[in-house]
């Protein structure tokens, strides 16, 4: 069955995107959508990564709700600071922060709470994935910065991960 339907959820969710756009339950539309939700899992199969495993349901609580408050603090801070103009000065770096995750999914985790919380940008990668490079809106202190980067976001990734 995983051979002919590798992503029964998938194929459901491509159907019913088809039908909600199509807007009409025509047979035409019915048929493409049945097509569509079909063929596109499985002739993308290969793409797709392993399945990861969570191994820690609290650590990954505990990693969203981190996530939530840094961004909801660093939205208020940028957006303070932008209100305030020139009048304080903003010190932005590029952060190069050594990693140690190496299981590709921590990675893309990694990526996507970075691109969440305002004020950071995700610039590049190493190709090992040993490091990465961030764009950092305001960085009085860049160890510090480091330390606590890997501290509330690296080492959850890790525990939930590996």
């Amino acid at each position: 069955m995983k051979r002919w339907l590798p992503a029964p959820l998938l194929s459901l969710a491509l159907a019913a995107m088809w039908l909600a756009l199509a807007g009409s339950l025509a047979p035409a539309d019915l048929l493409l959508a049945l097509l569509l939700g079909l063929l596109a899992p499985w002739l993308f199969a290969a793409l797709r990564p392993e399945r990861p495993r969570a191994r820690r349901p609290l650590a990954v609580l505990r990693l969203m709700g981190v996530v939530l408050i840094d961004s909801l603090h660093s939205n208020a801070v940028v957006f303070l600071d932008l209100l305030r103009g020139r009048d304080r000065r903003i010190s932005s770096h590029f952060v190069r922060i050594p990693l140690q995750l190496p299981d590709p999914t921590a990675r893309a985790c990694l990526c996507i709470i970075v691109t969440i919380v305002p004020g950071t940008v995700w610039c590049e990668t190493a190709p090992d994935g040993s490091a990465l490079l961030l764009h950092v809106w305001d960085v009085e202190d860049e160890a510090h910065f480091i330390a606590d980067f890997k501290n509330r976001y690296e080492q959850p990734l890790k525990e939930i991960f590996q």
